[in-house]
């Protein structure tokens, strides 16, 4: 095993950090075994690479169950939606990942089967006599990045709502070295809080990073990830000591010119608006380095010039 990512947690006492999403299924899943019935309903909402689809699988694996998985992105039409319906079983698992993907009217048909219990399905042409089909009392796991492109009735159907928080360093640093001793890789223990430094509190990008300085020792026949791997593979990811990438980076030289608003940003990173603000200056202004003033222009603080004044002396 040589993949920092075939290593997984199989049981809710495993997980690190997310302490009130692990209480809540904790609770849940005691409930629901005590009960002899199925995990209620829940929606996962939080940024990418938190670990909502880790949970989905986590639930799964406690439950004992039938688990399926699908991307929002995947299911187009409410007669792919039905096939999904229509293949859970009783008490299983369905897991939709994305599910502000879902197209509209698709949330609509989800909402109205879990309540009715069955779908609808047109018999022949149109006009025809409909059919009812019941299905399965399974279990909706929905994960999202963003809830309130999710219709209200779909989300009120949810028993369960699960926050999911950004990691400290040390949740970070543990959640590496578990995965580093899993895989009997050696490191520096320095090596670990680095990495997490850079990873902005997501698990996923702490995980790629290490991948990233042990691919650098192999390529240099070492067995011990050190700070220069790490170092080296930051400069081959682009990456600075904050974690941030080419486009993060592009933004502070744009900012550094002065105020600007999002669409002039947007126009001159030749990227979507949108992208711009939910992906791009989450971390930024989540850390307090970018900030929008009463009339929507975005400014450096003064941290954010700092951290551009130490990168420009990096340069020199």
């Amino acid at each position: 095993m040589n993949d920092i990512n075939d290593i997984k947690p199989t049981s809710i006492n495993h997980i690190i950090g997310q302490r009130s999403v692990v209480e809540q299924v904790k609770v849940a899943l005691d409930a629901a075994q005590q009960d002899g019935r199925k995990f209620d309903h829940a929606l996962c909402v939080g940024g990418p690479g938190l670990g909502k689809t880790q949970i989905c699988q986590v639930i799964g694996e406690e439950m004992g169950t039938d688990y399926q998985e699908y991307l929002g992105q995947s299911i187009t039409s409410v007669a792919d939606l039905n096939q999904v319906l229509l293949s859970a079983t009783e008490r299983s698992i369905v897991a939709v990942d994305e599910g502000h993907e879902l197209p509209k009217p698709v949330q609509t048909a989800l909402y109205l089967a879990l309540d009715r219990k069955k779908v609808i399905l047109q018999a022949g042409k149109r006009g025809g006599t409909p059919i009812s089909i019941p299905i399965a009392d399974f279990t909706l796991l929905l994960a999202t990045t963003d809830e309130y492109q999710l219709l209200a009735p779909l989300r009120d159907r949810m028993r369960l709502v699960l926050r999911f928080e950004f990691y400290s360093v040390e949740e970070l640093v543990r959640i590496l070295r578990h995965r580093l001793r899993a895989l009997r890789w050696e490191y520096d223990e320095a090596v670990l809080s680095q990495i997490a430094e850079r990873s902005r509190g997501v698990p996923r990008l702490a995980l790629r990073l290490a991948q990233a300085a042990h691919r650098v020792a192999r390529s240099e026949g070492q067995t011990v990830i050190g700070q220069g791997h790490l170092e080296r593979a930051c400069v081959l990811e682009q990456i600075d000591n904050l974690g941030l990438g080419p486009t993060e980076q592009q933004y502070f030289r744009i900012l550094a010119e002065g105020d600007s608003r999002l669409n002039v940003i947007a126009s001159r990173l030749g990227l979507p608006a949108r992208t711009i603000s939910q992906v791009t200056e989450s971390f930024l202004i989540r850390a307090g380095l970018v900030v929008k003033d009463d009339q929507g222009r975005r400014q450096l603080t003064a941290l954010g010039r700092e951290h551009l004044r130490s990168q420009r002396k990096k340069l020199v």
